[in-house]
């Protein structure tokens, strides 16, 4: 076993970091994980590979008393905070960006001295974290322990460097950011334990419940090892925790299986000499313990951690490498890439190494031969982030529209907030709609647009009591809208305008589909709901309204309420000001509306001199490109850009405006850095804004586009006009044009 002494142990981890200044790694020193760790905005500085099932974390929103926090004293939907200072473990499997606690299980932790099972005790302060895409390490205070961990696509591998003494690893079943309790572990040799353990009830949701199973392997063989187990008569009893693990039993000899709520396993290593190390590898599975060490035996097969890190590194470098920029500063490239970086984190792959996975909302298992994607944030992502996998990255984008396709071919829908194989219904719209065919209309091909098709005319046209998509679908065809009182009685949490503003954006790119398709009469029909969100217009408070049941706007009424999430009668998330122009199908209908041209522009503008705009949260994010529509107005786009980007995504770690949402913020900095953002979803246009770099080159997949890659420069010069290829356009370009000319170039002075 090899033996190394602690400062060596820092030079090698330094190593690994300096490794990123090799040309084939350079870009990613400017990824920094530990932006978005704190402010909400729940990304975590864990190792991952792009799009893998398995992430590593460090766990610290579950500690002591003199702490003075835990997971479930308030609403932590993250396995990690910077602000927080108790580490109880690494956690796999992890969510990145969301708004409601999931997953995050597994727990394993290294300590020193007697064996003590109590994380409440068992945890530590720490300190000298370092993090770099597929890299985590740290230094635990309390047990002079090094830790490091890495990952592959289902499997991750952490190292621990021990003082002398006795040293324990912990694997801890009984913590986890999941609402769900249940778990099983069996023993399979001296050095190797499968198991499982519940997970689900996502934001409330209680059918959407699944299982995690995993294989996890030591090094090298322990000298001790066992059980533990929280006492039944102690189970969910406040008590006095003490450092001889007080309610936990300890169990020595029994060596077969153990189910309970609250379990762990142990292993325990004697003599250790200064140096030593220990590894621990886990696989993982949502089909069987098994494919979990199937999973494991594949992907590190003749590898150790080293090797295994280097793969990660590469796999980084490789996907960051598709788009690089010239100029701008050091702190603009760090938010960049970074952005970039959490972009590629979710949707993640579901399916084993063998191909299986759990079909959706069944207890069969299925076989692809392709990616099976999982956590289908679509709410949110449907609004950038999947446009930015279809521009970079269309191989991904086109399986991942097959895997919700394949969802709808199991189960019947197409998936709204899917995660691993459940629908938690969380938010509202039909947003596979757009995403689907917004890909459909840029040239991915690859996939059934006729199931596809069969599966959207099926949520746009059941009546509301067979409609999981679109349950509130009556009063929304009969009306136009759909009125208070559907939701919720009292109105205080009913989201009806929400809600149909987001059917009205799926019904408009369904009507491009409808007419391609030949389906002449339903794609009026739906062209004519699309404008459905003029009922909501109020003259009187200049904004989206709610209506009663009688058909009249609801009095009294405070377009401003809702600001602080707080419940609000038609609004989710948000106030009317934050939904007023979410109609991006449809800008010049709201200019109409509002009154022309110049009163359009002066309250948009209004949104953002007065602080009604929300950087943290979706409905409004397009709202600065809307100027694009306003010609003599455009100016204002890249003020407002510029001035969002300077002030909300920074390097640090309060450096995004709230939660990501598995990418999404993210993706909004990638394309507005970049100088172009896709803001009606469904339609295949780009708005577009002064670029943060002098120069972006997107590596295209030619496969996909024909060409090879996409430039965009930003140059210097008096005046200011934008040409692609070799053609003067305006402030708006559609996607076959932009790949057509192959360039965008902004000629423009700054200070003008």
């Amino acid at each position: 076993m090899a033996r190394l002494s602690i400062a060596a142990i820092f030079l090698t981890a330094a190593s690994f970091i300096n490794a990123a200044e090799q040309p084939d790694t350079a870009l990613l020193r400017y990824v920094n994980p530990f932006i978005g760790t704190t402010n909400f905005g729940t990304t975590n500085p864990g190792a991952v590979v792009p799009n893998g099932l398995m992430s590593v974390t460090p766990f610290n929103v579950t500690g002591s008393e003199l702490n003075n926090f835990d997971k479930d004293a308030r609403w932590w939907s993250t396995p990690y905070d910077v602000t927080n200072s108790y580490l109880t473990g690494f956690s796999h499997v992890n969510l990145s960006g969301v708004g409601c606690p999931e997953l995050g299980s597994v727990v394993t932790m290294a300590t020193t001295g007697p064996l003590n099972v109590n994380y409440r005790d068992y945890g530590t302060t720490y300190r000298d974290e370092q993090a770099s895409p597929g890299y985590y390490s740290a230094y635990l205070e309390k047990y002079g322990i090094f830790s490091e961990a890495t990952a592959t696509k289902r499997s991750s591998v952490e190292r621990y460097t021990f003082p002398a003494g006795q040293g324990n690893i912990l694997v801890n079943l009984g913590i986890g950011l999941t609402n769900e309790t249940g778990a099983s572990i069996r023993r399979v040799s001296d050095t190797e334990i499968v198991g499982s353990r519940l997970m689900g009830t996502f934001c409330y949701n209680p059918d959407a419940v699944f299982t995690m199973y995993f294989a996890l392997r030591v090094n090298r063989k322990p000298d001790s090892s066992g059980f533990w187990k929280m006492q039944p008569e102690m189970h969910g009893v406040e008590a006095e925790w003490t450092p001889d693990n007080g309610t936990y039993k300890i169990y020595k000899s029994f060596a077969r299986e153990m189910s309970g709520d609250d379990l762990g396993y142990w292993f325990s290593f004697d003599n250790l000499e200064a140096g030593e190390q220990v590894e621990v590898s886990i696989g993982v599975s949502f089909v069987s313990q098994e494919n979990a060490l199937e999973n494991l035996n594949h992907e590190q097969k003749d590898t150790d951690f080293d090797s295994v890190l280097k793969h990660a590194r590469d796999s980084w470098a490789h996907e960051l490498g598709k788009i690089e920029v010239e100029g701008g500063t050091e702190d603009q490239k760090t938010v960049f890439y970074t952005a970039l970086y959490h972009a590629l984190i979710h949707p993640n792959i579901l399916q084993d190494v063998n191909g299986q996975y759990p079909m959706m909302e069944s207890g069969v298992n299925g076989t692809t031969g392709r990616d099976r994607y999982t956590v289908f944030s679509l709410w949110d992502t449907y609004r950038n982030l999947h446009q930015l996998l279809t521009l970079v990255y269309p191989e991904k984008q086109d399986d991942m529209v097959n895997s919700m396709i394949e969802m709808y071919r199991e189960w019947g829908w197409l998936p709204k907030w899917e995660l691993y194989g459940r629908e938690t219904f969380t938010m509202e719209g039909d947003p596979a709609i757009p995403v689907i065919v917004d890909s459909w209309r840029k040239g991915l091909r690859n996939f059934d647009i006729d199931l596809a098709y069969e599966a959207m005319k099926k949520s746009a046209t059941l009546k509301g009591s067979e409609n999981r998509m679109r349950p509130d679908i009556d009063p929304y065809l009969k009306r136009g809208y759909i009125p208070l009182g559907i939701h919720q009685a009292d109105n205080s949490g009913d989201n009806s305008v929400s809600h149909a503003l987001e059917y009205y954006v799926a019904d408009n790119a369904l009507a491009w589909l409808a007419r391609e398709k030949g389906d002449k009469d339903f794609a009026r029909q739906l062209e004519e709901r699309s404008k459905g969100y003029r009922h909501y217009y109020s003259k009187e408070s200049g904004t989206l309204r709610p209506i009663n049941q009688d058909g009249t706007f609801l009095t009294p009424f405070d377009p401003r309420q809702g600001e602080n999430f707080e419940p609000v009668p038609g609004f989710h998330e948000g106030s009317a000001w934050n939904y007023t122009f979410f109609v991006p199908h449809d800008v010049d209908g709201m200019v109409r509306l509002m009154g022309g041209k110049k009163a359009f522009a002066e309250k948009l503008q209004k949104v953002f001199d007065e602080g009604l705009y929300d950087p943290a949260n979706e409905p409004d994010i397009a709202y600065p490109y809307l100027f694009t529509y306003i010609k003599g107005e455009e100016h204002r786009t890249h003020k407002e850009v510029s001035r969002l980007l300077d002030k909300y995504f920074t390097t640090r770690p309060d450096g995004i405006p709230g939660n990501d949402d598995a990418g999404t913020m993210s993706a909004w900095a990638v394309f507005s850095m970049m100088g172009l953002y896709p803001d009606c979803p469904g339609v295949p246009e780009y708005a577009l804004t002064l670029p943060t770099f002098d120069k972006v080159t997107i590596h295209l997949n030619p496969e996909y586009y024909g060409t090879d890659r996409l430039t965009i420069e930003k140059i210097p010069v008096g005046g200011t006009e934008i040409m692609s290829g070799e053609k003067r356009i305006g402030y708006r370009i559609n996607h076959s044009d932009l790949i057509k000319n192959g360039s965008l170039k902004f000629f423009t002075n700054e200070n003008e």
